[in-house]
């Protein structure tokens, strides 16, 4: 990167460019891996054993990423384990230089981004945490997106077409949260939590707030006294 010039002229805050690395992106400059719920998901895939692995891969798509390095990063992790062959750091590295794909400037932020991830400290076991963030993440940017989109719709579509685009948005929306809630919402069905006992392969991502902590309650716990449902949590504190 070349040196910031000083003068009235120069605005600050400006990134330039050095012509010769290419564009900067300023995430590449401020994001601390270390605390990127992209970069930790990323670590923690790669370090995480194969079974595990695919389960994440088969779960998360590249457009559940926000920056696109990391999107291209999981594509290539999840080609490596697609494919059968480790997906440790050193064999992504690998791959990237037997593919052509590490060479010059996106082959730079792809090297950079596997570096950032492999050191982020994301823990193998906590992997369907870190994918669950990502999720959430990327489910929140669909409405931010949705709104935009609706925006320039109400400017620029015609009239008799707006109805439509609402529409097709909403089922976009719709097929989004469904995903993010699984099915049989509620109802105690497996967890995304990075252990294979609890996962399946292209098992459905499930908000941590609907884990439980005990069943459901049924009628043989109901409140003789208010004949309201009683958790079998609460029941068995009361009676300690």
């Amino acid at each position: 990167m070349s040196a910031a010039p000083s003068g009235p002229d120069h605005a600050h805050g400006e990134v330039l460019d050095d012509p010769a690395e290419g564009p900067v992106d300023a995430g590449d400059l401020l994001d601390d891996p270390r605390t990127d719920a992209e970069a930790l998901c990323l670590c923690s895939l790669l370090w995480s054993s194969s079974s595990v692995a695919r389960t994440i891969t088969d779960t998360l798509t590249p457009s559940d990423f926000e920056r696109p390095v990391y999107r291209e990063l999981f594509e290539l992790i999840a080609a490596q384990v697609g494919a059968g062959t480790p997906h440790d750091p050193a064999s992504v590295a690998a791959a990237l230089t037997q593919t052509g794909r590490a060479a010059g400037h996106r082959g730079t932020a792809l090297s950079r981004a596997l570096s950032d991830a492999t050191m982020a400290g994301g823990a193998p076991e906590a992997v369907g945490h870190y994918a669950i963030t990502v999720v959430c993440a990327a489910y929140r940017r669909g409405f931010h997106a949705a709104a935009t989109s609706l925006t320039e719709a109400a400017e620029r579509l015609p009239q008799d077409q707006l109805f439509a685009h609402l529409v097709s948005i909403g089922r976009a929306q719709r097929t989004a949260t469904q995903r993010l809630a699984g099915p049989g919402d509620g109802d105690g069905d497996q967890h995304l939590t990075g252990h294979p006992e609890h996962t399946g392969t292209g098992a459905l991502l499930r908000r941590p707030a609907q884990q439980r902590c005990c069943p459901p309650p049924d009628e043989s716990t109901r409140s003789a006294t208010s004949g309201r449902l009683i958790s079998p949590c609460r029941r068995a504190r009361a009676t300690r």
